[in-house]
């Protein structure tokens, strides 16, 4: 029997899943690194603590493996997204990296909107300028930090950085570039354009390369580290929500993908880069050959359910948290919240909108307020769904993975509030389940991704929407969406007192 070894490299822990050829997860392993938040709306985290966990967790599988270490054929990659690390000369990271969720960048949006242009934004990388992405990072570190900008010789995301380390070979993969800004999703290049119009220099883009494409073997220092033969191969690996799409299955047309996580997203399969969602929704190369995906964000997702725990709840276990909340009506007994906790992306692009808790009184305890922040963020969601739907998408089954999907309260809360048939696949292991799908494809096991699908992925049990439950939410739904307007100059004016100590 072979094996490969998928690396999902996520916000707060690196997890590494044993696979093998017939799909099988053997081993999983999770080790966690701290966030770095100096201000409001910063976002960091240091390189090496990725590169130093992900060395820990594959000894640790090394370890606890009990046949031929030669067997584990390759390993691959799943990455946060939008991340930027630079670095110099000597290759030597520069400063910390800026991680997707850090909202710094507003004005270098505009920026950049002003100097490319939003046609040609929609045009090239498909993509309005938001804080989240890239280019808005190196923008703000070449006027911020001046000092570092000079210095930086090439930029990196998370993966491809950690990738590095393991194999002294420098890439990015499409699906992870096309998260930048500066790729031309169809002409699968950097955009000399955006280049030229921002006066950043295109040797600052790494080599791309698809995400089946096998880019090395792993170092002699880190096969020592490690105790994995030399000889694995590493394949690129590719963004984490078209890794978490692979694993989902979502390799084909009408296949549709909700995961929760830190963030929330929704991605829907495109067989061409050819539509148009007018900046509503992001539009990204897969990490499946010749095939792109539509995706919607929620930047607190699952980050608002924990949050809320450990400042509220910080005793209660998840599972008893949860508990509680099953046993609250629809519609938490007149209570709503919403997700804004660092901004929000589908469908507002706001950096300074944040949370806002609506209808407490005191009657409401800890279960309605728990059911309140569930219900928020899948509302939340659904707004992507919503655009999806406008522009002449069907979605009637939903694929749910990540936290969504272990709890069966929450399953049939999208059920409902998507209207949809949701599905769970049986083995959800999201992004790191299709990395090891990259890794086992690109080795050679299969002759497509949808032949490895066949194989790795089974079939999924099913929660059906409650026609009662359906008919509440598409009313709280209308007050949910009011929220945001109602609150957004109130948000803006008290930015000025968030810094503050």
């Amino acid at each position: 029997m072979k094996y490969v070894i998928g690396v999902d490299l996520g916000t707060s822990a690196v997890k590494l899943l044993l696979v093998n050829q017939k799909g099988k997860v053997l081993q999983t392993v999770s080790k966690e690194y701290p966030l770095i938040q100096e201000k409001a709306g910063y976002s960091e985290q240091n390189p090496e603590d990725w590169v130093a966990q992900t060395i820990a967790g594959l000894k640790e599988l090394a370890d606890c493996f009990s046949g031929d270490l030669s067997d584990i054929e390759g390993i691959s990659f799943s990455g946060q997204m939008h991340g930027l690390i630079l670095l110099d000369g000597n290759h030597e990271v520069i400063r910390p990296a800026i991680l997707w969720n850090d909202t710094r960048t507003t004005a270098e949006c505009q920026e950049i909107t002003k100097r490319v242009g939003k046609e040609k934004l929609l045009q090239i990388p498909k993509n309005i300028a938001l804080e989240g992405f890239t280019l808005p990072k190196i923008l703000w570190v070449k006027k911020h930090e001046p000092e570092n900008y000079a210095k930086a010789k090439l930029f990196l995301l998370p993966k491809d950085y950690l990738r590095f380390r393991l194999t002294g070979q420098l890439h990015i993969d499409y699906s992870d570039a096309a998260s930048t800004l500066l790729l031309d999703i169809n002409k699968l290049s950097w955009s000399k354009e955006i280049c030229e119009a921002l006066d950043i220099h295109p040797d600052l883009c790494p080599p791309l390369v698809p995400s089946h494409e096998m880019v090395g073997n792993i170092k002699k220092e880190i096969a020592e580290k490690t105790g994995l033969s030399e000889e694995m191969k590493v394949f690129a690996g590719g963004a984490d929500n078209a890794c978490g799409a692979i694993g989902a299955g979502v390799l084909e047309e009408g296949k549709t993908m909700v995961s929760i996580g830190t963030s929330g997203v929704v991605v829907s399969y495109e067989a061409d880069g050819d539509k148009s969602f007018d900046g509503k929704v992001h539009y990204m190369n897969h990490a499946a050959p010749n095939a792109y995906y539509t995706m919607g964000v929620t930047l607190a997702a699952g980050y608002s359910l924990s949050w809320f725990k450990n400042t509220f709840a910080k005793e209660v276990g998840f599972d008893a948290l949860l508990k509680q909340a099953s046993k609250v009506p629809v519609g938490a007994k007149g209570l709503l919240f919403t997700p804004y906790l660092v901004g929000e992306r589908t469908p507002y692009v706001d950096a300074t909108i944040r949370s806002s808790f609506i209808g407490m009184d005191s009657s409401h305890e800890l279960k309605h307020f728990t059911r309140a922040v569930m219900e928020g963020i899948t509302f939340s969601l659904n707004e992507s769904i919503e655009i999806f739907r406008e522009h002449g998408k069907v979605i009637d089954k939903v694929i749910a993975i990540g936290g969504g999907a272990k709890s069966e309260l929450w399953l049939q809360m999208q059920a409902d509030i998507f209207n949809a048939t949701v599905m769970k696949p049986n083995s959800e292991q999201g992004p790191g389940m299709g990395a090891a799908m990259l890794a086992a494809y690109g080795a050679g096991w299969f002759a497509s991704l949808q032949e490895c699908a066949s194989v790795f992925l089974k079939d999924a049990e099913t929660v059906e929407p409650i026609p009662e439950n359906v008919e509440k939410y598409k009313e709280l739904y209308q007050l949910y969406k009011s929220i945001y307007h109602s609150t957004k100059q109130v948000n803006k004016e008290l930015m000025a007192y968030r810094n503050v100590d």
